[in-house]
This record gives structure tokens, sequence and C-alpha cells, in this order.
């Protein structure tokens, strides 16, 4: 049997009982790793697969903790039964907030887990010990503070531990996975979050910005247009809407773009994103939420992720 190369990776799978929700972030120096580490069912649990890794393991696991098999016999029975176990590593989460982990003896160093309430970490050729350990206590310190959600916190540790050093070879991608029942669009399926950066320079980074566009479109926003376009609204939709390409980049001062026509190109630009009302053109006025939209529809990356985003020279 050939083995599904998956080498140095960090995550972390947990439970968020005030929300009912599991989840799975995730970053790896691997193409789309979102693909293959993160598995998750709402009121079942939460599982992250990697190392070399045994893909069957995420709905095998999911499948034995909805019999309600705690964790840890959940890890003994997928173990067992496969050869190449000491290649894999995998960390398990139930619908009680139970863990489990697993690092094979042949993980490439720096290799292990770590567990809290609620969580499990694990890694493989990190840095070192260090990337687990802001990994955990990221998470816990973002759940005791209790701002944001549990997306952010999920996030917000990964951020941390790939500052501690994360994946010794680099970075490349990223993926956020949350489920709760019926979180899915429509409430038809458990999919609250199901997020993934597959090949970039900057996948956390990346990954934070598509969470916060996740929440421009799903969230609660106030959709009605009733804000008037101020001056200093009008450059900065002007410029925006210059770099996405709906209006020319003439050179000319933006401030001086006629109001109308400014309001015409929001209205094309809000029917593209199946958002229509959120512009008036009649009363000269826009939704509050469409010029976050617009924000990060437009993102430019940091001067570091543009530097990393450049070509090598030949």
């Amino acid at each position: 049997m050939r083995l599904l190369t998956l080498l140095g990776t960090f995550s972390i799978a947990a439970y968020d009982p005030g929300t009912q929700s599991w989840g799975v972030a995730t970053q790896s120096k691997y193409l789309a790793v979102g693909a293959v580490v993160p598995w998750a069912r709402a009121g079942v649990g939460a599982v992250a697969t990697q190392s070399r890794v045994n893909v069957g393991y995420g709905p095998a696991s999911l499948d034995l903790l909805a019999q309600d098999q705690a964790p840890a016999a959940v890890l003994a029975q997928i173990t067992a039964a496969d050869p190449h176990r000491a290649w894999r590593q995998i960390g398990i989460v139930d619908r009680h907030g139970r863990t489990a982990h697993y690092t094979g003896a042949k993980c490439f160093p720096w290799a292990g887990a770590r567990a809290g309430e609620g969580y499990t970490c694990q890694g493989n050729m990190l840095a070192s010990a260090d990337v687990l350990a802001a990994l955990a206590e990221t998470f816990e310190h973002a759940r005791d503070r209790g701002s944001d959600d549990f997306a952010e916190w999920l996030v917000a540790a990964l951020a941390a531990a790939q500052a501690a050093g994360g994946d010794r070879r680099g970075q490349q991608s990223a993926a956020l996975l949350v489920v709760r029942e019926r979180g899915g669009p429509q409430g038809l399926n458990d999919r609250a979050i199901d997020l993934r950066v597959d090949d970039h320079p900057a996948p956390i980074t990346a990954l934070h910005r598509l969470l916060l566009l996740h929440r421009e479109r799903a969230g609660p926003q106030d959709h009605r247009p009733h804000n008037s376009l101020s001056s200093a609204t009008h450059r900065h939709a002007v410029e925006l809407l210059q770099l996405l390409g709906y209006l020319p980049a003439t050179g000319s001062n933006p401030a001086a773009l006629p109001a109308t026509e400014l309001l015409h190109a929001l209205a094309r630009y809000a029917a593209d994103e199946e958002v229509p009302e959120y512009v008036d053109v009649s009363a000269q006025e826009i939704a509050p939420a469409l010029l976050d939209l617009l924000r990060l529809r437009a993102y430019v990356p940091p001067a570091a992720e543009r530097v990393a985003e450049q070509l090598p020279p030949r």
C-alpha cells in the first residue's frame, strides 16, 4: 500500500460547549491540507488526521464516536487495524469534550501532542515543542477571555503556533472546519464554516481573511441602504472599486467622480455579490455592510506577504 505523504503539520481539534460546536484548524507545508486533516460531525466530535495520513481514520473515528465510544477506545481500535500506524498521527475530541491523541514512533521530529479541557493539539516536523505549547495556550487564553468566537479562537491558536516556529519547512496551506447542528446554509447541514487556503505563502493570514468574508456574508448585518456617501466614504469606495475593476483606474482624484456614477458602480458590484439590496441608487444610499465587504474583497496583503508572494529570480 502506498503511504500518502503529509508531513510537517500542526492542528487543533476542539469542542465549544457554549455553542455546541466542534472544529478543527490546521496548517502545513503541504498542498491543500484541508482535504486530508479536518473531520467533524455535529453532535459527534472532531478528528484531525495527519503525518503519513490515513484518511480513513477520519470517517472511521466519527462512526465509532457516534456509537458513544470513548476517544481512547476509538484510537485503540483504529490504530490496531493499521499496519502502518507507526507513521500516523491523530487527535480526537468527542461530543462531551473528552480527548485522545496518538503519535506514531516513526513520525518525524519534533512530533507530539498536547491536550486540555475540550481540545487536543498535535504536530509533526515542527520547529520545537514550543509550537504546540503556543497552539494550546493561545486557544485556552482566547476561550477564557470569552471574546470573539470559537472559530476566531482556533485561527488565533494557529497564528500563535506559526509565530512559535510552526512547520520547520515553512507554510503552504491552512484550513478551518466548524460544525454544529443545522449550522450550514439554510440549516440543511452541519457545516457552519468550511474554509481552505490550498497554496499561499501566508496561509493563516489568508484563512483569517476568508473567515471575515464568511462572516460578512453569513452573519447578521445591517443590510438596509440608509448610509449616505460622505466625502471619505466616496473616496474609499472609488479606490476599492478601482482595485476590483468596477471603475477604471484613471489616475484622477477619486473624490471627483460623480456620486451617481459611483452609486451605479456600487450597484453593479452588489449585484455580482448577490446582495443588490445593499444599494439604493435613487436615494443615493448604501448599506453599512457593503463597504466592509468591499474592503475584504479588495484585500491588499501586508508588505511581508507581498514580498513572500514575489516569484524567485530566474
